[in-house]
């Protein structure tokens, strides 16, 4: 990775599409919209690149796993037209793929972050992570121990549910675990830590530490 990827110009944009997030403005400052996402375009490529070299990721391009920044407005509150932005999602048939993958997100503000797992879990899935979790949950805390995974993510996080899931005890030794509704991990990000000429290989060993628990859950179903 030996091309300029620093996402400088990708938070200068969303930071100032946040401010001005109307239509007209967007046309106005078209050029500098495409030299954001032309560098965001790079970053994905190269991350791509990488995570083939151990990942099948078939013939992934960058154009197939980066969101589209036009908003859904039909059944919004926020008229804004525009997510104030850029995010992409890296898996085996890019951003539409239900198979787990590595996701990215540039926010200006110290908002990015890199995240993966269960995000919105069919109930098979969630009923598959419950019942490995209770049969034995020592594999996942094994994963959930390992330095480079505390240090970036902390720990396995998601929507809760208030009590146990039905069937299984209220005081079980993992209810932390069984009442979780999304299965996720993210690491937050700072925007100079995105900015940083070395981004590139934070992510990829922020992935790094993130493929054991995605390889784990992928196991389940």
């Amino acid at each position: 990775m030996s091309e300029d990827l620093r996402l400088q110009p990708v938070l200068d944009f969303v930071q100032a599409l946040k401010r001005n997030n109307r239509r007209e403005w967007f046309e106005d400052h078209r050029a500098q919209f495409e030299e954001a996402r032309s560098r965001f375009e790079a970053y994905v490529a190269a991350l791509i690149a990488e995570l083939s070299r151990t990942e099948s990721l078939g013939a992934l391009t960058p154009r197939d796993c980066i969101f589209r920044m036009n908003r859904d407005l039909r059944f919004a509150r926020d008229k804004t037209p525009y997510k104030p932005y850029m995010s992409a999602y890296i898996a085996p048939g890019g951003r539409k793929s239900r198979r787990l993958g590595y996701y990215v997100h540039i926010e200006a503000g110290d908002h990015s972050m890199l995240a993966g797992g269960l995000h919105e879990p069919e109930p098979k899935q969630l009923a598959a992570w419950r019942a490995a979790i209770d049969r034995d949950p020592r594999p996942f805390r094994k994963i959930e121990a390992a330095g480079d995974f505390r240090r970036y993510f902390g720990k396995v996080r998601g929507d809760s549910l208030k009590t146990a899931p039905r069937g299984y005890s209220k005081d079980h030794p993992d209810l932390d675990l069984l009442r979780l509704k999304r299965v996720t991990v993210w690491r937050e990000l700072s925007d100079t830590q995105v900015a940083s000429p070395r981004f590139a290989h934070e992510t990829l060993k922020t992935f790094k530490s993130m493929k054991p628990f995605l390889v784990y859950l992928q196991g389940l179903t």
